[in-house]
C-alpha cells in the first residue's frame, strides 16, 4: 500500500465478546491492522485463534451469532470516498454495505445455501436488494454471474437446487454470490478446506482472476500456508484472539520471529513430490506377508430409470473394475477428485454399499462384499458429526462391542482404559461427553472406538481434514505408532497430497470410477506417469510457490453414466518399477 493512499479498511484495538454483559468472554483481544486497496491479507492460525471472528466484525455479521464488539474502532473506505465508522453504524447502513461493498465466501457452502430454493433465486436475492433489478433483469444478472465464474450451462444451473451440484460447483456459487454486486472488499473464510486439490486450484485461480480484473481487496482466512503463499501480499498470525506477529509474506513465511508462527510453520506438512514418503513398508521385505485386504474387480452401479414405466435407462458407473491388495502395517492412499469413486470404494469395502459385483479376501478369507461381517472399522472425516452427543465415551466405545453380541465385562472396560490411554485422552474420559473434549481429542476417541473391536483393516475417510495442522501433525504420528503396534491396515483417503506423503506406503489414484496408477508412494509421487496423477500433484500448492499463478480450467470430469448393458473396455497396464504401474489410455 502506497504511503500517501487511505486504507480500504482500518481496524484499531478491536476487542469482541460473547455472552451476556454479566458474563462475556472476550475472544478478540486488541486486534489492529490496515488494509490497502487491491491487496489481500491472510489471517492464520488455529481453531479459536480468533481470525474468523475478527473477519467477520468488519461488517457486523458477528452480531447475528452472539458476538458483539464491546471496543475498537473499524473504520471502512466507502465507494464515494466517505469513511464509515462500522462500530456505531445503524442496520440500515450496514445493510447498505453488506453484499454491496464487504462480500462474503464462507466455509461450508451446503450449510450457507438455502437447500429448498434453487439457485437462481438465491443469486437474484443479492441484486434484487442492491440494484433493485426484477424479474428478467434480475434472473439475466444471475446468469452473468454464474457465467463470471466459469460455471458451464449456467442457464439449466439456475434451476438446479444445491444438492443437484457438487462441492467445487457449490462455492462457485457461493463466490457468484459474494461477488453479485462487485464489492471492493471481500472475505474469504477457508473457501477451499473442504474441496479437492484440483478443484481448490480453480477456485483460487478463479480468486486471482476477479481480483485482477476488479480491483477488489481481501481478506484471507485459511489455515493451509501453501494456499496463502500463494495469494497473500500479506500475513497476520492469530493466536488465542491476539495477533503475534503481521508482515509481509516473505518476512513472515522466511523470516518468522514469534514461536508460535515457528510452531505453525514446522507443524504444516509441506509436499515435497515424494522425497517425505515412507519407507517402513512390508514389501521391502522377503518374502511379503499374506494381505490382510485383497479387493478384485471391484463394480459399483446405480441404475438410472426414465419414462413412463420407469424402465432402465442407464447406469452410474461410480467404481469400475477396482483391484487392489493390502499388507500388514500398510498404508494404501486412495486419492482422487469428488466424484472419482474413493469414498464409494471405502464405503463397498465396509459393506455400506453393495457393490454390483467383484469379491473380497480378508485375512485369507474369501467373502462376497456385504454377506459376512468384514474385521474393518472406519474413523470418519467429522468427529463430531460421528459421535451420539447424548452417550458417554463409555457407551461410545461400548457400542461396537455390543453390536457383536459380546457382554460389556470388566475386560471390555479394561480394553475401553487401556485404549484411552493409548490414544493420549485423560482416565476420566469414559464418563464424559463429545462436547467436552476438543477436536483433536474428538478424532483421538473415534481412533480409540475403531480399535475395540482389534480390526484387521482401519479406513480413515479424510480422518484428518477437519483437525488444525498441529493437531493433525499429532494425529498422523498417533496412526503411524498405532500402525506400528498393532500391525494395522490403513486405507486412507485424502485429498491433501502433504499428508498422504506423510503417511502412505503406496498410493492409488483414482479417476472417473476407475484406479489409472498405483504403486509405491515415493515412485508414483516423484514420478507420476498418468496425465491425471501430474496434474493433481502441479495443482498442490506449497510455500516455495510465491504468488503462484493457478491456472483456470473449465474442464470437468467426465460423465460417469453410461448406457444400458456398457462395459468397459479390459484395462491395459504399463508397468514403472517394481511397484508402480500406470493404467493405459484407451
Amino acid at each position: 500500500m502506497a504511503p500517501d493512499m487511505k486504507p480500504i479498511l482500518s481496524v484499531r484495538d478491536l476487542h469482541v465478546s460473547f455472552g451476556p454483559a454479566a458474563s462475556a468472554k472476550e475472544v478478540v483481544h486488541g486486534v489492529s491492522f490496515d488494509l490497502g486497496v487491491g491487496e489481500v491479507l491472510a489471517i492464520v492460525g488455529e481453531s479459536g485463534s480468533g481470525k474468523s471472528v475478527t473477519a467477520l466484525s468488519t461488517n457486523r455479521l458477528i452480531d447475528y451469532a452472539g458476538g458483539r464488539i464491546t471496543s475498537g474502532t473499524i473504520e471502512l473506505l466507502r465507494a464515494d470516498g466517505s469513511v464509515l465508522d462500522v462500530t456505531g453504524a445503524g442496520r440500515q447502513e450496514l445493510t447498505g454495505i453488506r453484499g454491496a461493498e464487504i462480500g462474503v465466501i464462507f466455509q461450508e457452502p451446503m450449510t450457507s445455501l438455502n437447500p429448498v430454493l434453487t439457485i437462481g433465486a438465491q443469486i437474484e436475492e443479492s441484486f434484487r436488494l442492491h440494484r433493485g433489478l426484477t424479474g428478467a433483469q434480475a434472473r439475466t444478472a444471475a446468469r452473468e454471474a454464474l457465467e463470471r465464474v466459469r460455471i458451464p450451462d449456467a442457464e439449466r444451473r439456475l434451476k438446479a437446487t444445491p444438492n443437484e451440484l457438487s462441492g467445487g460447483m457449490l462455492q462457485r456459487v457461493m463466490i457468484a454470490m459474494a461477488l453479485a454486486c462487485n464489492p471492493r472488499l471481500l472475505i474469504a473464510d477457508e473457501p477451499t478446506t473442504a474441496l479437492d486439490v484440483t478443484v481448490q486450484a480453480q477456485i483460487m485461480a478463479l480468486l486471482a482472476e476477479l481480483r485482477r480484473e476488479t480491483g477488489m481487496s481481501m481478506i484471507f482466512i485459511s489455515h493451509d500456508i501453501g494456499l496463502v503463499a500463494g495469494i497473500a501480499d500479506r500475513v497476520m498470525v492469530m493466536q488465542d484472539g491476539r495477533v503475534v506477529e503481521q508482515g509481509d509474506l516473505s518476512d513472515i513465511l522466511d523470516k518468522p520471529q514469534h514461536p508460535y508462527t515457528q510452531h505453525l510453520l514446522h507443524a504444516v506438512p509441506h509436499f515435497s513430490s515424494g522425497v517425505a514418503a515412507r519407507t517402513d513398508g512390508a514389501r521391502m521385505t522377503e518374502p511379503l506377508p499374506r494381505p490382510m485386504l485383497e479387493v478384485d474387480e471391484l463394480v459399483v452401479r446405480y441404475p438410472l430409470k426414465g419414462g413412463w414405466f420407469s424402465k432402465p435407462v442407464g447406469a452410474v458407473h461410480a467404481v469400475d473394475g477396482v483391484g487392489f491388495d493390502l499388507l500388514p502395517g500398510e498404508t494404501l492412499a486412495i486419492v482422487g477428485e469428488s466424484g472419482s469413486g474413493k469414498s464409494t470404494t471405502a464405503r463397498a469395502v465396509l459393506g455400506l454399499v453393495s457393490p454390483t459385483r467383484g469379491a473380497f479376501a480378508v485375512e485369507a478369507q474369501a467373502a462376497r462384499p456385504g454377506q459376512s461381517r468384514l474385521p474393518v472399522q472406519m474413523v470418519f472425516q467429522n468427529p463430531y458429526a460421528s459421535l451420539n452427543p447424548r452417550l458417554t465415551v463409555e457407551q461410545i466405545l461400548a457400542e461396537p462391542v455390543i453390536a457383536t453380541g459380546t457382554p460389556i465385562d470388566v475386560k471390555v472396560r479394561d480394553r475401553m482404559a487401556a485404549l484411552l490411554k493409548r490414544v493420549g485422552l485423560p482416565e476420566d474420559s469414559l464418563a464424559r461427553y463429545p462436547h467436552q473434549f476438543s477436536g483433536g481429542q474428538r478424532q483421538r476417541l473415534c481412533i480409540a472406538r475403531a480399535l475395540m473391536l482389534n480390526p484387521s483393516v482401519v479406513v480413515l475417510d479424510e480422518a484428518v481434514s477437519a483437525l488444525d495442522v498441529s493437531v493433525q501433525a499429532r494425529v498422523l504420528e498417533l496412526l503411524v505408532d498405532l500402525q506400528h503396534e498393532y500391525g494395522l491396515a490403513y486405507l486412507f483417503i485424502s485429498h491433501d497430497m502433504a499428508v498422504v506423503e506423510r503417511i502412505a506406503h503406496r498410493v492409488a489414484v483414482m479417476y472417473a470410477g476407475q484406479i489409472v496408477e498405483i504403486g509405491d508412494a515415493k515412485s508414483v509421487l516423484s514420478d507420476p506417469q498418468h496425465p491425471y496423477t501430474r496434474k493433481l500433484i502441479e495443482a498442490v500448492p506449497t510455500i516455495d510457490r510465491r504468488k503462484q499463478h493457478f491456472e483456470l480450467d473449465t474442464r470437468q470430469v467426465p460423465s460417469l453414466v453410461r448406457p444400458v448393458g456398457y462395459e468397459p473396455p479390459a484395462a491395459t497396464w504399463m508397468q514403472y518399477g517394481a511397484d508402480h504401474k500406470v493404467r493405459a489410455e484407451a
